[in-house]
This record gives C-alpha cells, sequence and structure tokens, in this order.
C-alpha cells in the first residue's frame, strides 16, 4: 500500500536511523534523541507507505532476554529512495546519530 507521506526532518532521522542499523524503537530513541510520541507515529507512517516493513521477536528469545518482545523495523527500497531525498532537502540529517549499535545475538 502507497500512501503519500510528509517528509519532515524528524521523519528523515528516523529513516536514518534504519538504514544505520537501528531495528526497534528505543534504540530509533536513542540513536535520534526523538522522543517515542515522534518515533512510534512516524514508524507507524512510513510503514503504511510502504517505507518500513516489521516483524515481532519472537516470544520466547525475549524471554529468554528478560524482556517484552520488540518489534523490528527495516528500511525497504521506497523508503531508501526517500531517504535520499530528505537528504537532499536536509543538509544537517548526515549528522547526529550516536555510533551504530551492537548486533543482537539472541
Amino acid at each position: 500500500m502507497t500512501t503519500r507521506l510528509n517528509l519532515t526532518y524528524p521523519t528523515a532521522l528516523v529513516l536514518r536511523a534504519l538504514a544505520e542499523g537501528y531495528g526497534y524503537g528505543f534504540d530509533i530513541m536513542d540513536a535520534s534523541g526523538l522522543p517515542s510520541g515522534t518515533v512510534y507515529p512516524a514508524l507507524r507512517r512510513l510503514e503504511r507507505a510502504g517505507c518500513v516493513a516489521s516483524r515481532w521477536e519472537e516470544e520466547a528469545a525475549a524471554h529468554r532476554a528478560g524482556r517484552p518482545a520488540r518489534r523490528y523495523y527495516r528500511i525497504t527500497g521506497e523508503g531508501q529512495a526517500l531517504l535520499e531525498r530528505a537528504r537532499e532537502r536536509f543538509a544537517g540529517l548526515d549528522h547526529g546519530l550516536h555510533p551504530a549499535p551492537t548486533p543482537d545475538v539472541s
């Protein structure tokens, strides 16, 4: 499903975080400095627009890690194209994310 998406700077930051390997909400919040009230609605809009895909982590893996299951997000081809447009629009977009996450081995 494709939906017209308003390309804002916070939305671009979420896309950039996803492109750099940040895969779940709190991870994206830490990387971008954006609050949950910005990140999660942006992820929902991006998913509806086909720019992001998501999947839920297996309950057993989350249980072993002692936490609730996470919803993991990944950027799609459409999201990559939108990110490239965002880089043209927002000059400072490629600055300011925290270091890349360490992979989750669970």
